[in-house]
């Protein structure tokens, strides 16, 4: 397999989209890795996993829709496979597994099969040291984006998944691109105060805009810069409320089609103002566990 990943938007040609089934029972307060999933166990709204299926199913049948091979980890009973993204990412032809939270190493195992068909030297596994999740990491044609946290506390936070060590890695094997990093808030307790991954907080779309939340940033200069690089006019400011409903973490088909949850109205609306067509999906209930389309998706191939 030919992997191939400059940016987030280009046509998609294959993907890894993760699964619900067999997801296992609600998990105990204390098994949560984020605040928001711990909310709904202490609510008793914590996602079905019939529910989860189907709103994975319709992003699958989207995806179909539009010619994208679509690969599923392999079913590993009673655990949690829908986030894809986390486990590795793809930037221009090179795959790195994540070091993810030890709990989660099984989940590496269970999309194996689609990396093994990939060039051994370009299948990359970063130092132990190095901890790194993909949802923290954008190609964008000439850069890379990539959310981190850099606090003394960074060992305190189980919501702080990519340290400076992993992004000096990825700055050195892609020494051809510039590596800008951004410090995002982070918090064990409150989900609104938590932008869990650079793609809770923001997103580029199409060929030249972005969404983005303020408070997801620790550091206001870095946050300037990203609506500087694309412009005040490109850019979709989301509030608190639609940060904490995930509306940063669409997930792009291509420069004109985007695959949106279809609660996100005044986002959808922008969009199409905007020339997008805007693919709706119901994904409330995956939303609930700190994830949504960008995270439950780990492109392969985009043109």
């Amino acid at each position: 397999m030919k992997l191939n990943i400059q940016n987030e938007t280009s046509r998609l040609r294959a993907v890894v989209l993760g699964t619900a089934e067999s997801n296992g029972p609600t998990p105990k307060l204390e098994d949560c890795y984020d605040p928001k999933s711990r909310e709904h166990v202490l609510a008793g709204t914590y996602p079905l996993e019939d529910d989860m299926i189907a709103e994975m199913e319709a992003v699958a049948r989207v995806l179909e829709k539009y010619d994208v091979k679509v690969y599923r980890p392999k079913v590993i009973e009673n655990y949690n496979q829908i986030f894809a993204r986390d486990i590795s990412f793809v930037i221009e032809d090179k795959i790195i597994i994540a070091n993810i939270l030890p709990d989660r190493k099984r989940e590496v195992e269970a999309t194996e099969y689609v990396w093994e068909n990939v060039d051994k030297k370009n299948r990359i596994i970063l130092p132990d040291e190095c901890h790194v999740e993909g949802g923290d990491v954008m190609p964008w044609n000439d850069y890379i984006f990539i959310g981190t946290y850099s606090g003394e506390d960074y060992p305190d936070y189980i919501t702080a998944r990519t340290n400076m060590d992993a992004v000096i890695a990825i700055q050195e094997l892609f020494p051809h691109k510039t590596v800008k990093s951004f410090e995002l808030r982070k918090s064990n307790t409150n989900a609104k105060e938590n932008a869990l991954h650079l793609d809770c907080c923001f997103q580029p779309i199409g060929k030249d805009k972005a969404i983005i939340h303020k408070n997801g940033f620790l550091i206001e200069k870095e946050y300037e810069w990203l609506v500087n690089f694309f412009g005040k006019e490109n850019i979709f400011e989301i509030t608190k409320e639609e940060m904490y409903n995930m509306n940063s973490n669409v997930f792009s088909i291509s420069e004109e089609v985007v695959i949106s949850e279809k609660n996100f109205t005044r986002l959808n609306a922008w969009l199409r103002e905007n020339g997008f067509t805007v693919e709706e999906v119901p994904y409330a209930e995956i939303a609930k566990q700190e994830g949504l389309l960008r995270c439950s998706t780990m492109p392969l191939i985009r043109d």
